[in-house]
């Protein structure tokens, strides 16, 4: 379905990013992607994914808390592939703490990385995606947020702020090209088994002498009501149906994938 578009998804080496690049190389998209740690893991199980379809695969490895990155790798895409039909933002940090003891600098960082670098890329990528299909335009720009783009979560004032910012951006970018082939629409997950969320299962269990499993399901319990993970496969299904023909008229929405944890 996407052969021959490309998809730069950002924060990808891992988790959610890395499930929504093999979907998009899995319909046929050659993929940029772009993280830190480990890159040829995730370089093999994408060109995998894709290797039906003749996909490719190439890696830019921008900070996302530097504009100078973005603009670097966005033009990096551009020289490879001629063209981002399909931008990702799902690069994302996290810290947890009272608003009265949040450090300044790690405010500034998850704004600039959950939330700064998705302007970035977008209007880096927006101009190109406009002059598309003879000037009709044509693109899907898919923002990873969360659920806590959508409701709070005490210790968490920069993420919830960063992420329903994100959801904020996003109807603004679907506004501004509605009349265009270019979506702009927002993923909001729940809990998904990322090495990130291991790790608080493991430290919630160590913390408190219990088992993973213990530790597993007292967390889903807190939120999510079906007390079971989102999986960067599903996500990555969804981000499919976004690029599909049927996802041509869903504009602006901030999809909630969360066991229902909004619905309480």
């Amino acid at each position: 379905m996407l052969k021959g578009k490309t998809a730069l998804v950002t924060g990808s080496t891992s988790g959610i990013g890395l499930g929504i690049a093999k979907a998009l190389a899995q319909q046929g998209a050659n993929v940029v992607l772009n993280g830190f740690g480990d890159v040829e893991g995730p370089r093999a199980e994408v060109q995998a994914a894709g290797r039906a379809h003749g996909a490719k695969v190439a890696y830019h490895g921008a900070d996302m808390s530097r504009v100078a990155d973005i603009e670097d790798m966005v033009a990096y895409s551009v020289r490879n592939f001629g063209q981002v039909d399909i931008l990702v933002n799902n690069a994302g940090i996290q810290h947890v703490a009272p608003i009265e003891d949040f450090a300044p600098e790690r405010w500034d960082a998850v704004i600039a990385i959950n939330l700064s670098s998705a302007f970035h890329a977008t209007r880096l990528v927006l101009p190109s995606m406009q002059a598309a299909d003879n000037g009709k335009g044509w693109g899907r720009i898919i923002n990873v947020a969360s659920v806590h783009g959508l409701v709070g979560s005490a210790q968490k004032s920069a993420y919830v702020a960063a992420k329903h910012g994100l959801v904020g951006l996003t109807k603004v970018c679907a506004l501004e090209n509605a009349t265009t082939g270019i979506t702009c629409n927002a993923i909001c997950p729940g809990w998904v088994l990322t090495p990130l969320v291991q790790k608080q299962v493991d430290a919630k269990a160590a913390d408190q002498g219990i088992s993973v499993a213990d530790a597993t399901k007292q967390l889903l319990a807190e939120k999510e009501p079906s007390l079971q993970f989102t999986t960067p496969e599903e996500l990555g299904a969804l981000a499919v149906f976004f690029c599909s023909p049927a996802g041509a008229n869903v504009r602006g929405v901030a999809w909630n994938m969360d066991g229902g944890w909004a619905a309480q």
